[in-house]
């Protein structure tokens, strides 16, 4: 069997809310579609251009910003870069003009109220998550290219096969036993032997920078969250808890840098309810950030984004002596945890409902957690196990298809599973383990092909229907 490469940057990807699979993905395939129409020499020819979003990124596109972020893809923005604060101004000026410049160079007509097909009845077959460009050229000829995005920020293109990647690993991994017999052979903890394969791609120095980058990320992210009131964009009036949950428990008081901000919550105490609050309160803050098209870091997914930064400033702040040895260490243990339900499973909400966003989070935080706080191995596998099989069956049933509701809260409780499952594996034998990780997995992967399509990202289902609309709109 062959052993798919995934790297730590293909679990933890920094982009722009609200959803991986319908924002980022999108984006990163109209930036494909671009660069292989530049690649082939007919991207100056090009004079007209269709977009057609199938399935799920039809029907809840609108409420997680398909169509901006394939605006935004085609013109040559780079979710990476791109300059959030002008997000709203460059899409009504595409919207008014009826033009963009394509790739960034090429000025084109484009209305994207009508060049951008939303097809609510049609869904393609290899997944939920589709969207073809049909490009026509002055010459009278035209192509189409069709795209899956699969979850968590990857991008399929209609014809490529997801073989294993370019990469030989020292290690390779495909299933949460391949893990541990490695672990086993040569002595090394899950993150040494992430770091190890991490240097099939680039030199270790350059993966400890790229780690530390996506850290500061989510730093900012949790600091922006905390400190931003007000109300969340696209119409069900979510207002904001993040920052005044923050200003409550420091009593009111304001500090200017995440350091200074920081050390004041840590001198706040150690006590229960305490903790419980900052880790609520972390997650709504970067979720909240999430559903107003801020910069986030997919963790493995953009709705899942709220869990893992939450479980790492947990430890960060509640533990001493968390060093950055110690912050790449627990990224790099979760990056692993992730790969393992993408190569087994799904980390997509379309193919698998919540269950493969917020329950793979979680199933990432705990295991990090366990071995940072001296777990061996075995009990970090344990601890992901129990993480995901408290989530098994979880629908998603985005209300309005906005990342807003439930999916916001969601965040806190995947954050409070990934600790609990954490604390009762390190207080186990992992002998007690009736259940594998791999088994988990396997099972996750069943209940997904057993959900009906309504509690798959389609808010045709659930909450997203059963919400009355005085509710929803107040």
């Amino acid at each position: 069997m062959a052993h798919e490469a995934i790297s730590v940057f293909d679990i933890f990807k920094i982009g722009i809310g609200p959803s991986s699979s319908h924002t980022l993905g999108p984006w990163r395939a109209a930036q494909r579609f671009t660069t292989l129409l530049e690649q082939r020499g007919q991207l100056a020819g090009v004079v007209a251009l269709k977009v057609l979003l199938y399935g799920s990124l039809a029907k809840t596109g609108k409420g997680h910003g398909t169509d901006v972020a394939v605006l935004l893809g085609l013109a040559g923005d780079d979710p990476v870069t791109f300059a959030v604060e002008e997000l709203d101004n460059k899409i009504r000026r595409i919207g008014a003009e009826k033009r963009m410049d394509l790739a960034g160079s090429y000025v084109l007509a484009f209305d994207p109220v009508v060049d951008v097909e939303f097809l609510m009845s049609e869904s393609l077959p290899f997944h939920p998550n589709a969207l073809s460009f049909l490009a026509t050229f002055a010459n009278g000829e035209a192509v189409s290219e069709t795209y899956y995005s699969i979850g968590g920020g990857f991008v399929v293109q209609e014809g490529e096969t997801q073989a294993a990647g370019s990469v030989t690993l020292p290690f390779p991994i495909n299933d949460a036993e391949d893990l541990l017999h490695w672990c086993r052979k040569t002595g090394l903890t899950i993150h040494e032997v992430v770091l190890e394969n991490e240097s099939a791609w680039r030199p270790e120095p350059d993966t400890r920078a790229g780690v530390g980058r996506i850290w500061k990320v989510m730093q900012e992210c949790v600091f922006r969250g905390c400190h931003t009131e007000g109300t969340l964009p696209g119409g069900l009036n979510v207002k904001r808890r993040a920052a005044g949950l923050a200003k409550r428990l420091l009593q009111g008081k304001t500090y200017a840098s995440y350091d200074e901000w920081i050390a004041a919550i840590r001198g706040g105490g150690n006590h229960f309810q305490y903790i419980l609050d900052w880790v609520s309160c972390f997650a709504l803050a970067v979720n909240e950030e999430n559903a107003s098209f801020s910069r986030v870091v997919t963790a493995p997914t953009n709705g899942a984004a709220g869990v893992i930064p939450a479980v790492l400033h947990y430890y960060k702040l509640f533990y001493p002596d968390v060093t950055d040895d110690k912050v790449l260490q627990f990224l790099l243990t979760a990056s692993e945890v992730g790969s393992i339900f993408k190569k087994g499973a799904t980390i997509s909400a379309a193919m698998g409902g919540c269950q493969a966003e917020i329950g793979v989070s979680s199933s990432m935080a705990a295991a990090a957690l366990t071995e940072a706080l001296g777990g061996s191995q075995r009990q970090a596998l344990m601890a992901a196990e129990i993480a995901m099989e408290h989530h098994l069956g979880m629908t998603c049933d985005p209300i309005g298809g906005l990342v807003q509701v439930p999916c916001i809260e969601r965040n806190t409780m995947g954050a409070i599973k990934a600790i609990t499952a954490s604390q009762l594996a390190l207080q186990s034998a992992p002998d007690y383990a009736k259940v594998s990780l791999d088994n988990v997995v396997d099972t996750m992967w069943a209940t997904a092909l057993d959900m009906n399509s309504k509690y798959k990202e389609t808010a045709e289902g659930g909450l997203a229907v059963n919400i009355p609309l005085s509710l929803s709109e107040c």
